[in-house]
């Protein structure tokens, strides 16, 4: 297992977007760019992926953290460039580490 700690930009309309939403476009985002998602067990399985802080409705931030759990190494520059090419405008990923 690879966490992935990425830092990424929550602006413009996306803004207004709740916790819970973001959680939902992070994990559709991960999957349709195709990664080793590591999956949580049980009745409902979702991608291993963490928001360090809830940012309040209404609120811009430049820096939130983000971190996921991959079954597989991938390289940090093809991590973000798969994952920037499924997110909305307003969400830009800053950098990932390993």
């Amino acid at each position: 297992m690879h966490t992935v700690r990425f830092i990424f930009t929550k602006k413009g309309a996306i803004k207004y977007i709740s916790h819970l939403d973001l959680m939902r476009l992070f994990s559709r985002a991960l999957r349709r760019a195709d990664f080793p998602l590591k999956m949580s067990e049980g009745f409902t399985p979702r991608p291993k992926l963490s928001i360090v802080r809830a940012l309040k409705l209404g609120l811009e931030s430049e820096h939130e953290e983000a971190r996921i759990v991959l079954r597989e190494c991938i390289r940090p520059e093809d991590f973000r460039e798969r994952l920037q090419k499924q997110l909305p405008a307003g969400i830009e990923i800053r950098d990932v580490t390993l």
